[in-house]
């Protein structure tokens, strides 16, 4: 796992052969069982149509995420994941997606639910994201609930 304590979007793009990788701002921030968690992701997005050419999932903090948050979507306010779709062909994926670890700890909590079983919805939700599905409205909500839900439950630890 790549640690980087000075990224912004962009910068992550084809770091080495991997299609899907993590990478951290600390050394505590990490993945359980990353080769896993990588075919599921793939799988996902192969499913959903797509085809991944490259996709960096960068575990941060709240702070880190919050800035990112301010400086490219004007928005004061924490948040668990922000995606940014850097798809330049139709049909294939690139993204970057910024996941805040202490959020995802704090929602855990929150929804009572383990953290690993939260980070993994947080991690399939930003893949979702950069398959065309929103969140915005109630009705996109129900769908990408129900899009993580069906995708959870293939995930086989």
């Amino acid at each position: 796992m790549k640690e980087n304590t000075e990224s912004m979007p962009g910068q992550f793009q084809h770091l080495n052969r991997y299609k899907i990788e993590f990478s951290r701002t600390s050394a505590y921030y990490g993945v359980a069982k990353p080769k896993k968690i990588q075919n599921w992701i793939h799988e996902t997005i192969k499913q959903e149509g797509y085809e991944v050419e490259h996709i960096n999932y960068i575990l941060c903090s709240d702070v880190y995420l919050l800035k990112i948050n301010k400086t490219y979507l004007n928005h004061d306010t924490y948040t668990d994941i922000i995606t940014f779709d850097l798809s330049e062909k139709k049909g294939e994926i690139i993204g970057e997606i910024y996941i805040s670890v202490p959020r995802v700890h704090a929602n855990a909590k929150t929804f009572a639910v383990t953290y690993p079983d939260e980070m993994r919805r947080v991690m399939i939700h930003g893949a979702l994201h950069l398959c065309g599905y929103g969140d915005k409205t109630p009705k996109e909500q129900k769908e990408m609930r129900a899009k993580e839900d069906h995708y959870l439950a293939l995930l086989k630890l």
